[in-house]
């Protein structure tokens, strides 16, 4: 099984060309050699990237640290296999690492900032390649993606609605149907009128069709249409009412009067005209002018007042349609505008009954963490009493000693207690307090070990103060050479006299067992991260 992970098989580390100066070493990767993302640390001190982490600990059934194997001198750390509980998060060196100044790689691309901010601007840098996003298998520069799709992409095409035909953009600009065969139409025609035949049910179109809304659909997506889609049909609206006023043209200037069209114009009835005619291009009235005179510009009255009659009429049903369209696009506001009302009324009910539900879930927490806190404090009554020894004899059983270790050295825990026990069923209630890295004169070479007296339930009926020898022992666990250290008590110490606090000060052996042996490869004292202390006092004195 590989012990490092292969090249892109997952993102780890973030590589060093992008630091403006040489990272330091311990910024780096124990795995994959780069700049290290989210750095977690191992017991031997060693530095990997959360990701390699758990590649590592997914393809190697026995992980040892690599930096370690490598290194002749530290076999004792080499020998321990690597669990998810030996690494924890290193804080202190991601600050650090995400204060590197770095730069982008990409080519053309002149951005520079902190590591902090790298990832955010990978994710929207311009010069990036990235692959097309409708599939055609190109890589572009992020700021060419629009290009390439207008003019460059061969998947992105649109069907002609009339001839069918799968074009570009640029071709569909340049594209007219117009121009094309009857033969290319009729089949147009025909696949439309097939898809007609072939659709199961029947199909309605949107009321506003008739101003260009292409939708289709059953009554029921139709009206769900009309109601959501007014803003477009107001567009749609303002788009036709703008051809019409571009479409009708300008009365023209009149070099000749005709009153008998004015007076149709303005619904007025008609009166007797005087005759009219020309006289060098100025008009003149003559009511003894000739017949043919009076024929003439009857002809041109009539052909002129057809003409603006024609133009009336469609403009009056223009405006009809203009008319009706208002019409429902004002029932439409109404509608949407009362269902705007219901829709912020429900809002308002619901943002109570949220905030209810609210007070009643925070209710409901305070209530579950005081019986967290109840069902905590009898389950450590029960392992307390559970624990409990009468004879005198108590075996301490002490895990995660690596752990414990490390935390006394550090200072954060330099001492713990064992479950408090007795000598007889009605005698001294007495502990011990054990420190993993020494205490006094033992600090950071030995195990301290030392013997308390308690405060018991019976101490009125004791003997005082405390005379039994006190027996400790480092289990071999091994079985051949336990470690013994034994003591009797100072009887003029204020450690064995009747306790008037919670428990006497500790008094025992400084110098218990050295730290140097504490894994020695003869005896067993530690096995699989744990250690067994045990403690006997004599009944007798």
């Amino acid at each position: 099984m590989a012990s490092c992970p292969g090249e892109n098989e997952f993102p780890c580390g973030f590589p060093q060309s992008i630091c403006d100066d040489l990272p330091p070493v311990h910024f780096l990767c124990s795995s994959c050699n780069n700049v290290l993302n989210e750095a977690h640390q191992t017991q031997c001190g060693h530095r990997y990237c959360r990701a390699c982490v758990m590649w590592l600990l997914r393809n190697n059934k026995d992980l040892i640290c690599t930096k370690c194997k490598e290194d002749p001198g530290s076999e004792s750390d080499s020998s321990m296999m690597l669990t998810l509980d030996h690494f924890f998060s290193d804080n202190a060196i991601n600050k650090e690492i995400q204060e590197l100044r770095v730069h982008c790689v990409n080519q053309g691309c002149g951005w520079r900032s902190t590591l902090k901010d790298f990832e955010d601007h990978q994710s929207q840098c311009e010069y990036a390649l990235i692959p097309c996003n409708i599939g055609c298998g190109l890589m572009v520069l992020r700021k060419t993606l629009a290009i390439h799709l207008e003019k460059g992409c061969p998947n992105n095409k649109t069907t002609c609605q009339v001839c069918c035909s799968a074009l570009t953009p640029a071709e569909l600009q340049k594209h007219s149907c117009s121009n094309g065969t009857e033969k290319d139409l009729s089949k147009a025609e025909k696949r439309k009128k097939d898809s007609k035949q072939e659709s199961p049910k029947r199909k309605e179109t949107c009321v506003f069709s008739e101003i260009g809304c292409t939708f289709k659909g059953n009554p029921d997506k139709v009206r769900e249409h009309e109601v959501s889609s007014t803003s477009a049909h107001l567009h749609l609206l303002v788009e036709v009412v703008r051809n019409v006023q571009m479409s009708v043209p300008p009365p023209p200037e009149r070099t000749v009067q005709y009153p008998a069209l004015d007076l149709h114009l303005q619904n007025q009835d008609m009166t007797p005209l005087p005759d009219i005619t020309l006289n060098g291009g100025e008009l003149e009235t003559d009511s003894g002018d000739t017949g043919a005179n009076d024929k003439a510009l009857s002809l041109h009255d009539d052909q002129a007042e057809l003409e603006v009659g024609q133009q009336l009429h469609a403009l009056q049903q223009r405006l009809q349609i203009m008319e009706n369209i208002i019409t429902a696009l004002n029932r439409e506001v109404e509608k949407t505008q009362l269902t705007v009302v219901v829709l912020e009324r429900d809002n308002h009910n619901n943002m109570n009954l949220i905030q209810h539900l609210e007070a009643v879930v925070a209710e409901q927490q305070q209530r579950l963490i005081r019986k967290d806190l109840q069902i905590s404090s009898l389950q450590q009554s029960i392992s307390a009493q559970q624990d409990v020894s009468y004879d005198g004899t108590f075996l301490w059983r002490i895990c995660d000693v690596s752990q414990k270790l490390k935390e006394a050295a550090t200072g954060q825990k330099s001492s713990q207690y064992s479950p408090a026990f007795y000598t007889s069923r009605y005698g001294f209630k007495v502990c011990m307090r054990l420190y993993m890295y020494g205490d006094g004169v033992g600090k950071g070479t030995h195990i301290s070990l030392f013997f308390v007296i308690m405060k018991g339930d019976y101490d009125p009926l004791l003997s005082w103060p405390f005379k039994q020898k006190v027996t400790f022992f480092l289990i071999d666990q091994n079985q051949r050479e336990h470690v013994v250290d034994a003591f009797r008590p100072d009887l003029r110490s204020a450690s064995f006299q009747r306790p008037v606090s919670e428990m006497n000060v500790a008094s025992g052996c400084p110098l218990f067992f050295p730290l140097s042996k504490l894994r020695s490869p003869k005896h067993a004292y530690v096995k699989d991260d744990t250690l067994f202390i045990k403690c006997v006092v004599d009944p007798s004195y």
